[in-house]
């Protein structure tokens, strides 16, 4: 847990948060160094406060799989709960249209958080057949704290890095999402509704370190600049 084991107060987003992201995605290990298509797990919260945002992530998503096409590719798993206990799972999708249809499927329905199920799914896939990376994006936690950090505790010794993009400023979910984060080796990012072209590069970013590894979002960056040139500027001084 933290060193001083407070539940963080609001604060206003910064360019703290990103830069504090970008430089934990740049200690990262390598996580698809043996080739092939990087596999990533793209799980979402659909309960009803997440409505405006989802179609906004229902556009993003695309860019992860341009960015990572010249790589070899991506494979995009698309996880997300809502309801009563209800938790859905995509097949393993290479296709940029396919992810779009299957989200432009889902409607956000009210429903308690079931970030767990993400978690626990995550391990069982990784066992199956290695998973480079899990990307969460969410507001809220409505479970049992130290529980997530049991199962994302063994998903860090499974060595899959979780990177959590936290939406609003409710300071219960970022200790929780931040917890996740660190004990999986992750990352954690929080940002607002408005903040869409950022959450876009840093998914896109990424994406390509899980395709390609440093050289790759090196490549990326002196191409797009921006936030994705943060993070090869900090991947290329380790």
């Amino acid at each position: 847990m933290v060193d001083d084991g407070k539940v963080p107060t609001k604060k206003k987003r910064s360019t703290g948060d990103v830069d504090g992201f970008l430089e934990k995605l740049a200690r990262t290990p390598n996580v698809n160094a043996a080739g092939g298509r990087g596999r990533l797990i793209f799980a979402l919260d659909a309960t009803a406060s997440r409505q405006p945002m989802w179609d906004q992530a229902a556009q993003i998503q695309g860019e992860m799989f341009v960015q990572t096409a010249a790589l070899g590719g991506l494979e995009i798993q698309l996880c997300c709960y809502r309801g009563f206990g209800e938790f859905k799972v995509s097949p393993w999708l290479t296709r940029s249209a396919d992810l779009l249809r299957m989200m432009t499927s889902v409607f956000c329905r009210a429903g308690q958080t079931q970030i767990r199920k993400v978690l626990r799914h995550a391990i069982n896939e990784t066992k199956a057949r290695r998973v480079a990376a899990l990307v969460f994006v969410g507001d809220c936690v409505e479970e049992d704290i130290d529980k997530l950090g049991a199962l994302a505790g063994e998903l860090g010794v499974l060595g899959v890095p979780a990177f959590m993009f936290h939406e609003g400023n409710d300071p219960l979910a970022g200790f929780a999402f931040k917890q996740i984060a660190h004990l999986t080796n992750g990352a954690y990012c929080r940002f607002d509704s408005g903040a869409a072209g950022t959450l876009k590069d840093l998914l896109s970013a990424v994406a390509v370190f899980a395709a390609g590894g440093r050289r790759a979002l090196e490549d990326l960056a002196g191409r797009r600049g921006g936030e994705i040139r943060q993070i090869a500027h900090q991947v290329k001084r380790r």
